[in-house]
């Protein structure tokens, strides 16, 4: 696999936005494109380098996403900002192309049953499929990503064999992808498990090309960030808000919310590049967006800095 030129330092976190696809996916009500192309600009603003902006699936799939097009049409991109698109397959990839994703993500499940239940195919068939979505990409500007999803256990099948998700990173790399995502794809990781295939995927896959994607579905989120980021890891998605889930895996609400990561990072001392201020801001006008609350707590909070005046004391 490639490796980039940028060291990342163990003061660093980099924090991938993935509200715009994976946190409106499986919202009910339909977000504007207006609002999509606004949220992006926002969210490119507020200092991110690298958004998850789409996903180019079936708008039978996914009716939430039917506009891919038309929001990478309409962002503002912001110079040293990538801008990625999940791909299911390869229509779906060159869809993502014409469109000018600067880099595809492709997916496949660590867990066959997750697997056909997501994508429809067998395991070996995603990774057939893949190829052709390498090639597709090949010769063009943008990068290649690919993710596990369920590394850390499966609503259907339960835990996944550590070697099971090595032999797949060691199949991405023969593929000739730029870099991988592990997934917890419904929150069943505990951070012993996180760190323990962190250490593992990184004798393969340099840092800087390694990404988690860690759900909260049961508190567990931050705590397993933590844990990655302690073995080496130093990429991470978040969804502004703590919103999102898979569609196709029961209970798998919750994705790591980014302002709170965002805010314990930088009471820690870990250097993010991220405007806070604005994302708190940003996340407390999700509600009249998407319709209801959002599980986010340091937007409803405040940041730990944010302090109140005494109470006065009543007369004795």
């Amino acid at each position: 696999m490639t490796s980039a030129s940028k060291s990342l330092t163990a003061e660093t976190l980099i924090v991938q936005e993935v509200a715009p696809r994976d946190g409106l996916q499986i919202e009910p009500v339909f977000v504007p494109t207006e609002a999509k192309i606004a949220l992006v600009d926002a969210l490119s603003a507020a200092g991110f380098t690298r958004i998850e902006v789409s996903s180019f699936v079936s708008p039978k799939a996914v009716p939430a996403l039917r506009d891919a097009a038309e929001v990478f049409a309409g962002i503002a991109r912001r110079p040293g900002t990538v801008y990625v698109a999940l791909v299911p397959n390869l229509k779906g990839a060159e869809r993502a192309l014409a469109a000018g994703a600067d880099e595809i993500n492709l997916v496949m499940s660590a867990s066959e049953t997750h697997n056909r239940a997501n994508m429809g195919m067998s395991c070996e068939a995603s990774l057939e499929a893949f190829g052709h979505m390498v090639a597709a990409a090949r010769g063009t500007r943008a990068t290649i990503n690919a993710t596990i999803a369920t590394a850390f256990g499966c609503p259907f099948e339960g835990p996944q064999a550590v070697e099971k998700v090595e032999a797949l990173v060691a199949r991405y790399g023969d593929l000739g992808v730029d870099g991988v995502t592990l997934a917890d794809t419904t929150g069943m990781a505990n951070p012993r498990q996180v760190a323990d295939l962190v250490r593992r995927t990184l004798a393969r896959v340099p840092a800087e090309r390694l990404t988690l994607h860690v759900h909260n579905t049961r508190g567990a989120g931050i705590a397993n960030v933590l844990a990655a980021h302690g073995a080496g890891a130093r990429r991470f998605d978040a969804a502004l808000g703590g919103l999102g889930g898979c569609p196709f895996a029961p209970g798998a609400t919750g994705n790591v919310c980014t302002e709170d990561l965002v805010s314990l990072c930088h009471e820690m001392g870990l250097e993010t590049g991220l405007d806070l201020a604005a994302l708190i801001g940003l996340a407390r006008g999700l509600p009249a967006l998407v319709g209801h609350e959002v599980p986010g707590q340091v937007a409803k909070a405040g940041r730990p800095c944010d302090l109140h005046p005494a109470p006065a004391r009543k007369a004795a």
